[in-house]
């Protein structure tokens, strides 16, 4: 299964480095495409995510923000799995 999950960002943003890190270890064992996007491109993203970065969103979703457990988003990646083949 294949999907992808979003990471808003933006610079200078020592949480977003470190989820960043955290969601690339997790590519390791789960197969999942990371697209980062940087809040301050958009107004709207500015607006909605501003105070809460970093966010990691799967399909819309929003998984966390603030400080990204990795262990937090497999668990959550997991259901998901889990749900669409059960």
């Amino acid at each position: 299964m294949s999907f992808q999950l979003v990471l808003y960002t933006k610079q200078n943003c020592h949480l977003c480095e470190d989820a960043k890190a955290a969601l690339e270890l997790l590519q390791e064992g789960i197969s999942f495409e990371l697209i980062e996007l940087d809040i301050t491109e958009k107004d709207e993203w500015m607006e909605k995510y501003g105070l809460y970065i970093p966010v990691v969103e799967w399909q819309g979703e929003v998984i966390q923000y603030g400080q990204i457990v990795a262990e937090e988003v497999k668990k959550f990646i997991n259901r998901k799995i889990l749900l669409s083949n059960g």
